[in-house]
C-alpha cells in the first residue's frame, strides 16, 4: 500500500495503549527486514531514515527503498527522518516524499528549539505531514555519560507543556533514562517523570534508544503514553552478528548474497521481538485497517499519501 502518515498511527497506538516500532534502516537488507516482519506480523510499522543513512545511500535513494517495499505489502508503512538536524533537511526530505518528519533541536537553547520546530511544523502541516520533536536529551553512551548527566538531561514536565502548545509538534520525544547505543538492556525508565509529562501533554510520546532498556520498563511506559518506540542498534547488532556467524560457518563463500541475507534473517527475528513486544502485532486486518471492536480506522483513514 502507499506509504502513510505517522499522525493517525501513532494516536489509535495512544489510544490502545500499543506502541509502533519505529526501526532505522541502513542498507536494503535491514529494510526488507523490517517490512517483511511487519507483514508477516500484521503490526503498522515506521521506517527511520537518520542523517547518516542519508549520507551513506543518499537521500533519494534511501526514500526509494522504503517506497519499493511499503508497495508490496498491506500493512501502513511510515517514512520518517530520524533526528533532522536544521530546518532544511526537513524540507528536502520533505520534498523526497517523507510522511513524517523530525527535527531534533535538543542540543539548542529551548527558545531556539522552539522556534524552529514551529516552523519545520508550520511547513509540514500545509501538506499535512507531521513533526515529531525533542525536549530534553537522549544522550549517547559513546560521549561516556553518567547516570547523573543521564538524570539532568530528562525532559522537565512543565516545560514540556510549552513546548508542545507553542511548536504544534505532532509528537514528543522525551528523555527518561534511556541512552542512544546502548548494547546491552541495563537501563530503567522514570516512569514517575513519564506519568507527569503525559499528565500535561496529550500528544504521542516517543522512546529513543530503546535498545539499552530492560523489557519491563518499555512496557511499562507503553502504558503511560509512549506510542512510538525507536530502534536502532538492536538491529545492527543482529545484522552484524548475522554476517560474522554466516563468515565463520562458510569461510570461502564468495556470494555476498549468501553471507548477507544470513544477517537479514537476524534482523527479522529482532524486529518480530520488538513488534510482538510493543503489542503491535496483530492490530492491523486483511485491508491494511486497524483491526478494534469500533473499527475506528481503515486504510483510507491513514492518511495515504502518494
Amino acid at each position: 500500500m502507499p506509504l502513510v502518515s505517522s499522525k493517525p498511527v501513532l494516536e489509535e497506538a495512544l489510544r490502545r495503549h500499543f506502541a509502533v516500532g519505529a526501526f532505522n534502516a541502513n542498507n536494503m537488507e535491514q529494510v526488507q527486514a523490517i517490512v517483511e516482519v511487519a507483514q508477516e506480523e500484521r503490526a503498522p510499522v515506521i521506517l527511520q531514515v537518520s542523517q547518516g543513512a542519508i549520507r551513506y545511500a543518499g537521500m533519494e535513494f534511501a526514500a526509494g527503498l522504503v517506497k519499493i517495499a511499503a508497495s508490496l505489502v498491506s500493512v501502513p508503512v511510515v517514512l520518517h527522518l530520524d533526528h533532522g538536524t536544521d530546518f532544511e533537511q526537513n524540507v528536502l526530505c520533505l520534498r523526497a516524499g517523507f510522511t513524517s518528519l523530525m527535527y531534533d533541536g535538543s542540543k539548542r537553547p529551548f527558545e531556539e528549539n522552539v522556534a524552529t520546530t514551529r516552523r519545520v511544523a508550520d511547513i509540514a502541516h500545509i501538506v499535512g505531514i507531521p513533526v515529531e520533536a525533542e525536549l530534553g536529551q537522549v544522550l549517547r553512551v559513546t560521549d561516556k555519560v553518567t547516570q547523573d548527566d543521564v538524570i539532568a538531561a530528562m525532559t522537565d514536565p512543565d516545560q514540556a507543556e510549552e513546548f508542545v502548545r507553542r511548536t504544534t509538534c505532532d509528537s514528543l520525544a522525551v528523555a527518561c533514562g534511556s541512552v542512544h547505543a546502548m548494547t546491552a538492556r541495563e537501563a530503567t525508565l522514570d516512569i514517575d517523570r513519564l506519568k507527569a509529562i503525559r499528565a500535561r501533554v496529550s500528544i504521542p510520546l516517543v522512546l529513543h534508544g530503546s535498545s539499552g532498556v530492560k523489557h519491563e520498563s518499555i512496557l511499562e511506559a507503553i502504558e503511560n503514553g509512549i506510542a512510538k518506540v525507536n530502534v536502532a542498534t538492536a538491529l545492527n547488532q543482529a545484522l552484524i552478528a548475522g554476517i560474522r556467524r554466516a563468515v565463520a560457518e562458510l569461510p570461502d563463500e564468495t556470494d555476498p548474497r549468501k553471507i548477507i541475507g544470513v544477517g537479514r534473517d537476524e534482523v527479522k527475528e529482532a524486529v518480530r521481538e520488538k513488534i510482538r513486544l510493543f503489542g503491535s502485532a496483530g492490530t492491523i486486518d486483511s485491508t491494511g485497517g486497524f483491526t478494534s471492536p469500533k473499527k475506528q480506522f481503515r486504510s483510507a483513514d491513514l492518511g495515504e499519501i502518494e
